[in-house]
C-alpha cells in the first residue's frame, strides 16, 4: 500500500467518525428539542381524554342524549369534559354566594365535620386549597435554600407563611414557615420552621425553582432573566 493510499484511507476513516459523529450529534438534539413536545402533547390529550371520559360517565344518560341532540360531535370532540366541568364549577360558585347557598354548604360542613375521617381529609384539604388559592397569601411566593440536613448541605424550599398562635408564642423567635419539596416529587415533602435569619432568598422566580427541584438540578434557571422574571411577578401581586 502506497502513502497516497494510506493517506486517503486516514481521510476517509476520519471522515466517516465525523459524519457518524454529526448524526449522533445531531439525533440527540432533535430528541431534546421533540421530547418536550411530545411528551407534552400525550400528557395532555390523556388528561383531556380522562376528563372527558369521567364527565360522561357521571351525567345521566338522558341528558347525554339530550346534549348530542342539540349539539353536535358531543362525546367526539375532545375538551367537551372542561368545558362541561368548567361550566359546573361556576354555576356551584354563583350558587353559593346567595344565602340559600351558603346555608348549604354550611350544612355539609357540618355533615362532613360530624364523621371522624372524613372530618380530618375534608379539613386538610379545605385549608390547603384556601391558601393556595387566597390571592393575598404568602404560598410558595418565595424560593430560599437554607442547610438542611447538616450543616454545610442546602436544599430549596419554599416560604409558605410566618408561624402564629401558639407555636409563636411559645418560640420567641420570628420563625417561617418552608416547605421542602422532594425529587422529583414536588407535591409530597416536609414543614421546616426556620428562623428567618438562616434563610437565604433567591431571586429566581418560584416556577424556576420547582423545575430545579424536579429535574434533579438538570434544569438550571437564566441567571440573566431570573431578576426579571421576579420583579414582573411581585408587580403582578401588588
Amino acid at each position: 500500500m502506497t502513502n497516497g493510499q494510506s493517506e486517503n484511507q486516514a481521510e476517509n476513516t476520519t471522515h466517516n467518525k465525523t459524519l457518524l459523529g454529526n448524526i449522533r450529534r445531531w439525533f440527540l438534539a432533535g430528541i431534546l428539542l421533540s421530547a418536550p413536545v411530545f411528551l407534552t402533547t400525550y400528557i395532555t390529550w390523556i388528561a383531556i381524554d380522562l376528563i372527558d371520559t369521567q364527565v360522561v360517565n357521571l351525567l345521566p344518560k338522558e341528558l347525554v342524549v339530550f346534549i348530542t341532540s342539540w349539539v353536535p360531535g358531543f362525546g367526539i370532540v375532545p375538551g367537551y369534559g372542561i368545558i362541561i366541568g368548567f361550566v359546573f364549577l361556576t354555576f356551584i360558585g354563583a350558587l353559593t354566594t346567595g344565602f340559600l347557598g351558603r346555608w348549604i354548604v354550611h350544612l355539609g360542613e357540618r355533615v362532613m365535620n360530624s364523621m371522624p375521617v372524613v372530618r380530618t381529609i375534608y379539613g386538610s384539604s379545605k385549608q390547603i386549597l384556601e391558601t393556595v388559592l387566597a390571592t393575598q397569601s404568602d404560598a410558595f411566593r418565595d424560593a430560599v435554600i437554607l442547610e438542611y440536613p447538616r450543616k454545610g448541605t442546602y436544599v430549596i424550599g419554599f416560604v409558605t407563611g410566618v408561624a402564629k398562635g401558639e407555636i409563636k408564642e411559645k418560640i420567641e423567635a420570628d420563625l417561617v414557615n418552608v416547605f421542602v419539596p422532594t425529587t422529583p416529587n414536588p407535591t409530597s415533602g416536609f414543614l421546616l420552621l426556620c428562623p428567618k435569619d438562616e434563610l437565604t432568598y433567591l431571586d429566581m422566580a418560584v416556577e424556576d425553582a420547582i423545575k430545579l427541584v424536579v429535574s434533579a438540578g438538570i434544569v438550571t434557571p437564566d441567571n440573566k432573566a431570573k431578576k426579571t422574571q421576579k420583579k414582573i411577578a411581585n408587580s403582578g401581586k401588588k
